[in-house]
């Protein structure tokens, strides 16, 4: 990394632990415990709308396919700071790292609530069940491997609040092949999960259907990283009435909209190249959801089409905030929306399922906040 950037002191921020905001947040978590012992005891018919036409829900759609991709935050710095040697961007590698760890770690446990048999769970690593050529596989090996070498990355936050400096030293000396690994790990299994839709084949309507799959998915996950890391900031500076770091968010904003032109382009050319953009034009639930899903990809680049506009905290926050959607979209329209198993079968997910999802997001930004309280995460305020 470029010695010419000097690196801000980070600190906890302390102040008080039990607020409006985290008691909400930990009754949303607790509600969704309360439902997965029930389905854990009663059955997953219990709580869910999955059936044998449906077999993946909202639980595996958002909480894996979308959940990973909006923890794409410590992948994207990861590529700036250690890859491409933006060493600028180092106050907002261990932020993005930490929302990255809860992402993924509430992503990897909640397979476990999706799965009828969860008690074979451990089949998934042993190498006598192991299905080498299954996509599946491929995406389960390399989330676990990520999710430890994510709070490897981030140990050092523990060991420098605790004073174990010698530790941290040695740890600091192979920490590049950790780094590494955190970038290649995300770079698979990203792109695999839009491997898993291609063999779906015909069930998958046209817009989404495509052996480009695996290069939207892994556009739109580093896109996703951008648009959580300059989200999440917008906040974290609203919430903890911090300044926000406008010029590198600055920055941040024109590689976000550099790529996302990229992708634009990629993705209606893929569908004039297949012939698919007829699709759009016809009457039905998903010619409209593409509109949609297209039309907040596209907001972005309008609304910070002036390079004046990236200096406004406004137009960064709700870009990103399109954006995010826009990838949240993305995986929900062509996982689910697009998906036709066949005559009869039909899927909404039912309140208990939302809840589920919704307290796991209300779990990740309580234990965000707690960590951002109590370890030296956000860069330190310089007095003026």
């Amino acid at each position: 990394m470029s010695a010419t950037h000097k690196h801000p002191a980070l600190t906890p921020l302390g102040g008080p632990l039990v607020t409006p905001v985290t008691v909400t947040l930990a009754i949303l978590a607790a509600t969704a415990f309360v439902i997965l012992g029930i389905r854990f005891v009663f059955g997953i018919g219990s709580v869910t709308n999955v059936n044998d036409g449906y077999t993946w829900g909202i639980w595996v759609v958002y909480d894996v396919m979308v959940g990973s991709a909006f923890a794409c935050g410590g992948y994207t710095m990861a590529l700036l700071v250690y890859i491409f040697n933006k060493g600028e961007y180092h106050p907002m590698v261990r932020p993005a790292l930490l929302a990255s760890l809860f992402g993924y770690t509430l992503a990897g446990a909640s397979v476990i609530f999706d799965l009828g048999r969860y008690w074979n769970t451990w089949h998934i690593f042993w190498p006598g069940y192991a299905q080498v050529n299954s996509v599946m596989f491929e995406v389960a090996v390399c989330i676990t491997a990520y999710i430890i070498v994510m709070w490897i990355e981030f140990s050092p936050a523990f060991l420098e609040k605790f004073g174990l400096k010698d530790i941290k030293k040695k740890l600091s000396k192979v920490l590049f092949l950790i780094i590494a690994l955190g970038v290649l790990l995300p770079s698979m299994h990203q792109s695999s999960l839009g491997s898993l839709l291609v063999v779906y084949g015909y069930q998958i309507h046209p817009l989404w259907q495509t052996l480009m799959l695996p290069v939207l998915y892994l556009m739109t996950a580093v896109l996703m990283g951008f648009a959580i890391v300059i989200f999440e900031a917008c906040l974290s500076s609203s919430g903890f009435r911090r300044p926000l770091e406008l010029h590198l968010l600055t920055k941040l904003s024109r590689l976000m909209t550099g790529l996302l032109a990229v992708y634009l382009v990629v993705r209606l050319g893929d569908l004039a190249v297949r012939g698919a953009l007829g699709f759009m034009f016809e009457p039905g639930v998903e010619g409209l959801m593409f509109w949609v899903e297209m039309g907040l990809f596209a907001a972005p680049l309008v609304l910070l089409a002036n390079p004046a506009s990236r200096l406004n905290p406004a137009r960064l926050f709700i870009s990103a905030f399109c954006l995010l959607l826009a990838g949240f979209l993305l995986r929900i329209n062509s996982y689910l929306v697009g998906y036709e198993t066949g005559a009869g079968w039909h899927y909404f997910p039912s309140v208990p399922e939302i809840m589920v999802s919704v307290g796991m997001i209300a779990l990740e930004i309580l234990g965000y906040i707690v960590l951002v309280r109590y370890l030296p995460i956000l860069p330190r305020e310089e007095k003026i």
